[in-house]
């Protein structure tokens, strides 16, 4: 018989002995930890090659941050090795504690006015098509950080006018302004991630809201921007939520949808509730499609930034 152990120990009872004694009757059924141990198809490669190399060299080289690195992306090994990485901009300290991620919280140090320049040359070195730029969220900000969004992308565009731009933007907590200073900057491409359904929300991300993102998405494609989003699965949702919410973002404007595994960075991070089996992802991809996103990735190793150029 296989058992759980339900905190017995920590209340001072041996759980052997409350099964000998009829005090507890347990299901025979795996542990826990093998419940949760990934499946084959979550595996990943490792970081290798000479692009990887020369990614890393210039990332370095220039100080600058990434969100493969700070968010732990299991995909660092095959984008840098192709030459591509997603570059996070206004430090790596972030202001908002979301159950999920992996970057730094806490209060960042005043943000380097160099910045932008340090982006924009290492993006022209790489010579890449289309390069992604994320950030923090720097609520502490009057501007959210827009200045530092508007001048990266600016230069980035100057210095190489014919790679195409996308941009992963956090809430702007209805900073509208700011919100419009952060996209127009010349990019082609704008995305804001809901990250997960309307009721688990206050549980992954305390610190925003379901109805202020999808605002923040709305006004997005008002000003004539390509908008794009990404939801995690694995976190406990339904299947229904999942459509409702692909219908949320429909409804406001949202053009491309990504949808992808949630993976536990650390153990003080949310568990995964379920891996959710590539059958399923097959399946919210048609989903999507069918209620006209013009772009949809999902499969358990989808990140934001995942083949981000498939759908320009």
């Amino acid at each position: 018989m296989r058992i759980y152990d339900y905190g017995f120990r920590n209340r001072g009872c041996n759980p052997q002995s409350a099964i000998r004694n009829r005090m507890i009757e347990l299901p025979i059924t795996e542990p826990a930890e093998a419940r949760r141990r990934k499946p084959e198809w979550l595996r990943v490669k490792l970081p290798i090659g000479e692009k990887y190399k020369h990614v890393r060299n210039l990332v370095d080289t220039y100080g600058l941050h990434t969100i493969c690195q700070s968010g732990n992306c299991p995909n660092m090994g095959e984008c840098w090795g192709e030459g591509t990485a997603t570059f996070m901009i206004l430090g790596n300290t972030c202001t908002r504690s979301c159950s999920f991620c992996a970057v730094k919280t806490g209060r960042p140090p005043e943000y380097d006015a160099d910045e932008p320049r340090r982006v924009a040359e290492a993006i022209m070195l790489m010579q890449v098509k289309h390069a992604v730029i994320t950030s923090v969220n720097r609520d502490e900000l009057a501007d959210r950080g827009a200045e530092i969004w508007y001048q990266t992308i600016r230069l980035t565009k100057e210095m190489s006018p014919s790679t195409t731009i996308e941009t992963l933007i956090p809430d702007t907590k209805a900073n509208w302004p700011a919100l419009e200073r952060m996209i127009e900057g010349g990019q082609e491409v704008v995305s804001h991630n809901m990250e997960t359904v309307e009721r688990l929300y206050r549980k992954v991300r305390p610190q925003a809201k379901y109805s202020r993102s999808l605002e923040q998405i709305k006004r997005t494609k008002e000003y004539g921007k390509r908008t794009k989003s990404g939801v995690m699965v694995g976190l406990g949702e339904t299947r229904d939520e999942m459509l409702q919410i692909m219908d949320d973002l429909r409804a406001h404007g949202c053009d491309v949808l990504t949808i992808g595994q949630y993976l536990q960075p650390t153990k003080m991070h949310l568990e995964v509730a379920e891996f959710v089996h590539p059958d399923q992802f097959a399946e919210y991809k048609e989903e999507g499609l069918a209620r006209g996103f013009a772009f949809v990735e999902s499969g358990p190793l989808v990140r934001s930034s995942y083949h981000a150029e498939r759908h320009l």
